[in-house]
């Protein structure tokens, strides 16, 4: 199991997958906002999401968890 986490400090702005949902390595799953500014996070493993973690309007840190990939 991976756990996609935040490369920065942000606001979750839009998850772009489900749960279930198959997904390939440097696929966004997640759009963070900071600074007025959409930063994409991508998986870094091919899999399938089985939980999400945080939710759209969040607020993350660097490291939080966003999602689990299977």
């Amino acid at each position: 199991m991976a756990t996609v986490k935040a490369s920065m400090a942000g606001t979750v702005w839009k998850i772009v997958v489900a749960e279930g949902e198959q997904v390939t390595a440097g696929q966004d799953v997640a759009i963070l906002e900071s600074m007025k500014m959409e930063i994409p996070i991508a998986a870094e493993e091919d899999g399938v999401v089985t939980k999400i973690i945080a939710n759209e309007g969040d607020f993350i840190n660097v490291d939080d968890d966003i999602l689990e990939i299977e």
